[in-house]
């Protein structure tokens, strides 16, 4: 097999993009470029969308699945920007990657608080960093500048998120909790949350316990202490947000809060036979509703 065989090969294959989710998110600080300092306490779920990527004579996307509809095919996608920040740092170490055909499926509902294009672009950079383990380092370090989730999408772990997602100290302890991610089905755009805020200077988290959370006790009396300081502005946004919390709550969460930006709002059970039986009544109840029953995955695992 020749150099240009070998690379072509190397190119192919699949890889998850799991949702984000943020269980906790202080708006710490707003700094003189626009971007917001944050601290977060960020986790993965078990679900998300999924990338294949095969070798082709050229560069292609194609996406389908529920979520489809209206995702740009050219570089207005973050998948695709992020394979010519790949090309470019590939460039300057002499490799030519070579074509490719990516497929995306897009399970995950857009504008919605858990991820989304920033987890599709991490997932393809760490696709091409396993590929080219000489490129890992540059994609990490450069991979902020495609916006702040990617950083934590490239991670993949639980952990404690500051700055504008580019500090992240991981999680000492995680238990793989059950959880329902539960969207409405209505997007809330990021920039129009960060601009309701009605304060940008709120206090830190607290001290995440040294040895991390191994029981869903523990993590829930954590997180009663903490805020997502985008709900607020975003609920004037998505009133119906404040809808989905209170079905969570009756249907036993033992907590519910929105994630990230918005709508999708996620609920901690005791396990997941609850998880999954609230899951499959909601959908029941609420046909509209994008439902998920999944878990926590606390060390990169989805």
């Amino acid at each position: 097999m020749d150099a240009l065989a070998a690379d072509r090969a190397a190119l192919g294959g699949a890889v998850s993009a799991p949702a984000k989710i943020n269980l906790a998110l202080h708006v710490t600080g707003r700094r003189e470029n626009g971007y917001h300092d944050l601290d977060s306490l960020v986790v993965f779920a078990r679900d998300g969308d999924h990338l294949s990527i095969t070798p082709a004579d050229q560069d292609q996307l194609t996406i389908e699945g529920p979520f489809a509809a209206g995702l740009p095919l050219d570089r207005g996608n973050l998948v695709l920007r992020a394979l010519d920040l790949a090309r470019s740092l590939a460039a300057r170490d002499g490799i030519d990657l070579p074509p490719v055909h990516i497929h995306l499926q897009k399970n995950l509902p857009l504008s919605s608080g858990i991820g989304g294009g920033s987890a599709d672009a991490a997932a393809l950079l760490r696709w091409i960093a396993d590929a080219y383990p000489v490129l890992a380092d540059g994609l990490s370090a450069e991979c902020l500048s495609l916006g702040a989730d990617v950083p934590m999408c490239w991670a993949g772990r639980a952990a404690r998120v500051r700055g504008i997602g580019e500090v992240s100290a991981p999680v000492a302890r995680l238990g793989r909790f059950a959880m329902v991610l539960v969207n409405c089905g209505t997007p809330v755009s990021t920039p129009a949350a960060f601009s309701g805020l009605e304060r940008r200077d709120n206090p830190p988290l607290p001290a995440l316990p040294a040895g991390g959370f191994t029981d869903l006790g523990q993590l829930v009396s954590y997180l009663r202490d903490t805020r997502n300081d985008l709900e607020a502005p975003a609920l004037r946004i998505v009133p119906e947000i404040a809808a989905v919390s209170r079905t969570l709550a009756d249907e036993g969460a033992a907590f519910q809060r929105m994630s990230g930006s918005g709508a999708t709002v996620f609920a901690l059970f005791e396990n997941t036979s609850q998880a999954d039986a609230a899951a499959a009544r909601l959908r029941t109840r609420q046909p509209h509703w994008w439902v998920a029953a999944t878990e926590i995955q606390p060390m990169g695992e989805a």
